[in-house]
């Protein structure tokens, strides 16, 4: 476009000089008014492109950023959820090992139930059996001895009442400081011998 202007220019000195003068001054002016208003227009376009450009640029530097926004904010929520999931993680191993301890805990009680139960029907099994045929031999020797114990004394102290024909008579013996036999002799001799 310069050079369009210049080259013009130098037309119009040729024409000076040529003197062909008015007509081509005329044609030189109108050429160089076109050429002017053309370069104008040029001007106003590449003007309103470089805005464009420009705009178009401002705009996707304002995204970038945005983006670059949204990006570190993303990585930082990716970095909140990662912690959150080892926490997670680790709770749920805890818990593992917790219900893992638990379960055997459970099983150990279920194991003791067991056991306990099948000592308690072996107990009951025998008192089943014993009791009714201790209380039967506890009742045979109070009516062969007419002696009645008493049975919350200390295990090495017999004591009891033996109600005899006439009278009951007090019994208080230390089985620690006597022998057996001793002991078996003194309560016999409470038994009488009459049938």
């Amino acid at each position: 476009m310069l050079q369009d202007v210049m080259d013009t220019g130098e037309s119009m000195v040729k024409i000076l000089k040529s003197s062909k003068a008015d007509d081509e001054l005329r044609k030189v002016r109108e050429k160089q008014q076109c050429f002017f208003e053309r370069h104008l227009d040029v001007k106003k376009t590449i003007t309103l492109v470089l805005n464009g450009v420009v705009q178009c640029e401002d705009e996707a530097s304002q995204k970038l950023l945005d983006m670059e926004g949204q990006k570190s904010q993303a990585e930082r929520e990716l970095d909140s959820l990662e912690q959150e999931l080892q926490q997670c993680t680790a709770r749920s191993q805890n818990m593992d090992s917790e219900l893992q301890f638990l379960q055997r805990e459970l099983e150990s009680l279920r194991d003791s139930e067991q056991e306990l139960q099948t000592l308690q029907q072996e107990v009951d099994d025998d008192t089943t059996e014993v009791i009714p045929s201790a209380i039967y031999v506890a009742q045979l020797y109070h009516k062969v001895t007419r002696i009645k114990w008493e049975y919350d004394t200390e295990p090495h102290i017999l004591r009891g009442v033996h109600y005899g024909a006439d009278l009951a008579t007090p019994i208080n013996i230390d089985s620690s400081v006597r022998s057996r036999c001793s002991v078996s002799d003194e309560l016999w001799n409470f038994v009488s011998t009459e049938w």
